[in-house]
């Protein structure tokens, strides 16, 4: 964060200094909501969580270090006090759920406040540009691959993991400095007026949409009333703005007359009336991505991808032209996303032991499209390998609505139409028993379990032994591959840890 005094904080926030308080004392290192990874000279949040209140530890934060701490009440320590705020009747967000006394949304306003701040600071006087990315799926994905890009150009800041909601967002804007040239921020919706929120809070002058799928169709009713949620970003774009929008999605290409921005398109699909386009699309064999970037001013540059499955193509044009319309050049563009990793821990993290098995850890969340985009990758990996088993460990979907029944056991489908030899299904309920059923009734071989200790126990059972008969399966340089994918609850991460744990990897 930009240094700032106590008085300054507290009259940005609205809140009150605590007789503990020094007005002078300045705030020259991060924002923390985690009082393990406050630093010296930090600002403690002082968050109240469904388990634990973050007041309880603001103590130790200022033993570690923290100037001050950002509460709602007193709490023997130099802070800044804060009204609590109690959630309208309306309010369906993440935070008004586990907040009942309104101090969760307190502190989370005083952070939006200072975050608002800094961001208008940051941007009038020292040239911050702020990147915004939303879409059904692929979001972090493509955040990823845009700080790849802009990291060439200037100091960029882009926390790895999903920080896109009215928490993670001005906590994102919050690391940014007078150093910062580029912020690359996610933004998620649960409802329509979420994103126009976010985007009051640090205004984009890129907007990005990737696609509107089926993720939270359960709140929103209809993928038209997603289309509406996830166009706010581009409806927030000045005129000076550029909008980048999926030429392929008929639903994001349809927002182009919603800005004020200049637009450009993308196409992973080819298409020539797109600004930026891919060609020449091929897969290796871990299904890692290499094709043909085109750009609007002509220029054809080769990118080899490092991250899996054949959507990062989507996810790459959208990251080149952000980089693009930045002013950078598409060689520098393209070696960026060549060279670019996965930052972000259980999303396509593709991993391969010493004796041969791959795992496919994309645990971190689910939807139908990106469960589609996986199980190819999957399938795909595990067709270069013959006589090779794949595996899809697969858990719920969350928050699909009133067609989640049939969504999850569309899923069995896919399994089929990519040849998957093996489904353990996890979780009790009747979508997962839906999925199972129809997966069955495909050929698939398929085991339920409870829970992701067991899903890894059925796994390791099913990987333990040769399907080739009397072949040294030991010997194989390629194994059976893994995929592990589900809903954040279902925590399914865990699989895919156990599979790897005391393995010496390539």
């Amino acid at each position: 964060m930009i240094d700032m005094s106590l008085a300054q904080i507290a009259e940005i926030t609205g809140g009150r200094l605590s007789p503990e308080a020094e007005p002078k004392a300045r705030v020259t290192g991060y924002v923390e909501i985690d009082s393990r990874k406050i630093g010296p000279g930090g600002l403690f949040v002082a968050f109240p969580g469904v388990r634990v209140d973050g007041h309880e530890f603001a103590a130790k934060a200022a033993e570690a270090g923290a100037t001050a701490a950002l509460t709602t009440k007193e709490v023997g320590v130099p802070a800044v006090v804060v009204d609590k705020l109690l959630p309208q009747a309306d309010d369906n967000s993440d935070l008004a759920a586990n907040d009942p006394d309104g101090s969760a949304a307190g502190v989370v306003d005083g952070m939006t406040k200072l975050a608002r701040y800094v961001a208008r600071e940051l941007t009038a006087n020292h040239g911050l540009n702020i990147i915004g990315v939303t879409g059904s799926a692929g979001k972090t994905s493509t955040k990823d691959l845009i700080a790849a890009v802009l990291s060439r150009a200037g100091e960029t800041v882009a926390p790895p993991g999903s920080f896109n909601n009215e928490i993670g967002h001005p906590y994102t804007v919050l690391r940014c400095t007078e150093e910062t040239d580029f912020l690359v921020a996610e933004m998620s919706a649960r409802g329509v007026g979420h994103i126009a929120h976010l985007a009051t809070i640090a205004p984009p002058t890129i907007g990005v949409v990737l696609n509107v799928g089926s993720a939270h169709l359960g709140e929103f009713g209809s993928r038209e009333n997603i289309a509406r949620a996830k166009g706010e970003l581009v409806e927030a774009l000045p005129e000076n703005g550029v909008a980048v929008l999926n030429a392929d999605d008929e639903l994001v290409a349809g927002m182009a007359p919603r800005t004020k921005a200049r637009v450009v398109t993308y196409s992973a699909a080819g298409s020539r009336s797109a600004d930026y386009y891919a060609t020449d699309v091929s897969l290796d064999a871990v299904a890692r991505a290499s094709f043909t970037l085109h750009t609007p001013a002509g220029n054809t540059e080769p990118v080899r991808l490092n991250v899996f499955g054949a959507h990062q193509v989507d996810n790459a044009l959208a990251a080149a032209a952000v980089g693009i319309e930045s002013g950078m050049d598409a060689k520098t563009v393209a070696e960026a996303l060549t060279q670019a990793h996965s930052v972000s821990v259980n999303r396509m993290d593709v991993q391969t032991r010493a004796d041969g098995v791959t795992v496919i850890n994309d645990a971190y969340n689910a939807n139908p499209e990106s469960m589609r985009a996986a199980i190819a990758a999957l399938g795909y990996t595990a067709a270069a390998r013959p006589g090779v088993r794949s595996v899809a460990v697969l858990g719920e979907m969350g928050e699909l609505g009133p067609g989640a029944h049939e969504a999850h056991a569309a899923l069995a489908d896919e399994l089929a139409r990519y040849r998957v030899t093996h489904l353990v299904a996890v979780g009790p309920g009747d979508n997962v028993a839906a999925l199972a059923q129809r997966a069955r009734s495909r050929g698939v071989e398929t085991t339920v379990v409870a829970d992701a200790a067991e899903a890894a126990e059925a796994v390791r059972d099913i990987i333990s032994h040769s399907p080739l008969g009397e072949e040294d399966w030991s010997s194989r340089e390629d194994r059976d591959v893994v995929l592990v994918k589900a809903s954040n609850a279902a925590q399914l991460w865990v699989v895919a840890e156990t599979l790897l744990a005391g393995h010496t990897l390539r």
